[in-house]
């Protein structure tokens, strides 16, 4: 098993061109997986984990509900956001500047054939992140992502997640409030939850900004413990 994963960081890139990245890193993955079974061969598969920051943009997942965007197109171009339907699970929600979105596009099979487990990791990453900020939160109950004051009239989102996976391959990923505008959320339902609000790092705290370079290396660290893996420089 290859436990090696290749980080890079995008910087600010277009949605579409950064889910294209995804779509042919993926498809390499898979492409390498049924030629070593049809081949009875063992060349290791290799692993990625993109950081990227957005320009304005919503994307709704295969079993969103398109009325959970509250915006016409004429809105969304004054707005100078885009919107995309695309093949991860979830509903709908909001990228940006100001958040850190990451994507490990992932072979299970070198770490563990199990999307639950898969996704509490992905969870437990940024959990234990934000706990070296002194900010306490939690997983909701039926609700994939991660919140604060979940059980009181006060519960909000800080960081969404929706994920692909085919052959135990993984694409998409998480999108972390860190210095985000919150404003661009009041034109959806985010992931389709009414009721619930949503937060940002730099708000919790109270700060006018959040180091966001300090954020992915502590997200790095955790998710390299978590998944027992090791950094290897990416060649693509």
């Amino acid at each position: 098993m290859n436990k090696k994963i290749a980080f890079t960081d995008l910087g600010l890139k277009d949605y579409k061109a950064t889910w294209e990245l995804q779509e042919n890193l993926f498809a390499s993955i898979v492409d390498l997986k049924i030629q070593n079974r049809r081949l009875q061969e063992e060349t290791p598969t290799p692993n990625y984990f993109l950081f990227v920051e957005h320009p304005h943009v919503y994307t709704l997942g295969k079993s969103g509900d398109l009325s959970n965007l509250l915006l016409s197109e004429e809105q969304l171009e004054k707005k100078e956001a885009t919107f995309y339907k695309i093949n991860r699970g979830g509903d709908i929600t909001y990228h940006g500047p100001g958040q850190v979105v990451g994507y490990p596009i992932l072979d299970l099979e070198n770490f563990f054939t199990d999307i639950h487990k898969y996704l509490r990791f992905l969870e437990e990453a940024i959990i234990l992140t934000l706990q070296e900020y002194g900010i306490e939160s939690e997983r909701s109950p039926g609700e994939t992502g991660v919140w604060l004051g979940v059980g009181t009239p006060f519960a909000r989102k800080i960081c969404a997640m929706g994920v692909r996976a085919s052959r135990w391959v993984t694409m998409h990923g998480f999108a972390l409030n860190v210095n985000a505008d919150l404003g661009y959320f009041d034109n959806i339902i985010p992931c389709g939850i009414r009721g619930k609000a949503v937060t940002s790092l730099h708000v919790e705290l109270g700060v006018t900004s959040v180091d966001e370079e300090e954020v992915k290396q502590k997200i790095t660290a955790h998710f390299l413990n978590l998944f027992e893996g090791s950094i290897e420089v990416a060649t693509f």
